[in-house]
């Protein structure tokens, strides 16, 4: 216990509960407490399951990043939702297909990006950039301008409070947390990954199927962000071309902050959770104190960045 402050999610964790001490301040006191809280889980949760993909390709090393994440949340959502839009029966059978298509898209797009990587020699950056407009034209074209509605099942679901009053999303978030922390520190393939992203060319010679595990990771990644579209467009009440944006920077950002390294070789599963809180409360701050839209994302800008670069000089300095 002495040395759980050597932990890499720790610090995150400490910055998360003085962000929200200075959010609550400014709010009403003990329900504002209460809301602030549901709001952090509820909005953060989000940011958990894109990072937590974004996580597993960072983990591979540098240059491996998905720029692809806002463009396949919002196909995702977009055909999944169109998808439901048109069927009739069951309200089961129905979310299920929802369900099953935006992680099918995921799927297929991680497939498509690893394609680009592997068989034409593109950097990871510019093949997930580049495959990111076609995504995004495919969504357009889907979509024509409609809003297409969730099931109410799936509506009330994804606002809900069930179970001792914590968001549905976030029992979601968790469970899923969870499982990936077992595969990344329980597994061979966790394993496997980590030894990518400390030296591919070791790996490599250890017999490691780096090919494999490379495309198994982006797959992951993209169906985490078909899921992460599927229920942001549930609990948003329609699907947005636009709605996938700031998840571009996020992911990146709770990975760093959370303690993952930026220079790959090491995941850290509860620190997505800390960068995640704290993005959100930083951002939930600033709105606090009447900021306008240019100098929110100007300060979030700049924390990110001295987050970013004091990581670099600590990984630096080992």
């Amino acid at each position: 216990m002495t040395m759980i402050h050597k932990a890499p999610w720790f610090w995150a964790w400490v910055a998360a509960i003085a962000a929200f001490c200075a959010t609550w301040s400014l709010s009403a006191g003990g329900a504002g407490g209460t809301a602030l809280a549901v709001a952090a889980l509820t909005f953060g949760s989000f940011s958990v399951m894109t990072g937590l993909g974004q996580m597993l390709v960072i983990t591979m090393g540098p240059g491996n990043t998905d720029l692809s994440i806002p463009a396949t949340m919002t196909l995702a959502a977009t055909l999944s939702l169109k998808l439901m839009g048109g069927m009739t029966g069951s309200a089961g059978l129905i979310v299920l297909a929802g369900l099953v298509s935006a992680l099918a898209i995921g799927a297929g797009v991680g497939v498509a990006n690893f394609a680009l990587i592997r068989l034409l020699r593109i950097p990871p950056i510019i093949a997930t950039l580049s495959a990111s407009f076609l995504y995004q034209s495919l969504a357009i074209w889907s979509n024509r301008g409609l809003r297409i509605k969730p099931p109410q099942v799936l509506a009330d679901f994804t606002t809900g409070r069930a179970l001792l009053g914590i968001p549905n999303l976030a029992w979601v978030a968790l469970i899923i947390s969870f499982g990936f922390w077992v595969l990344l520190n329980q597994s061979g393939f966790g394993r496997r990954i980590s030894a990518i992203g400390q030296n591919p060319r070791a790996a490599r010679l250890a017999g490691v199927p780096t090919a494999r595990v490379s495309a198994t990771t982006y797959v992951i990644c993209a169906i985490m962000a078909g899921l992460t579209g599927f229920l942001l467009a549930c609990f948003s009440g329609g699907a947005a071309l636009n709605m996938g944006a700031e998840f571009l920077l996020m992911s990146i950002a709770v990975t760093v902050i959370g303690g993952s390294s930026i220079a790959g070789g090491n995941s850290n599963v509860p620190g997505i959770w800390a960068g995640a809180l704290f993005m959100y409360l930083i951002v939930s701050m600033l709105n606090s104190y009447g900021l306008g839209a240019g100098v929110r994302l100007l300060s979030t800008g700049i924390i990110i960045i001295a987050i970013v670069a004091a990581a670099s000089g600590r990984k630096a300095r080992l």
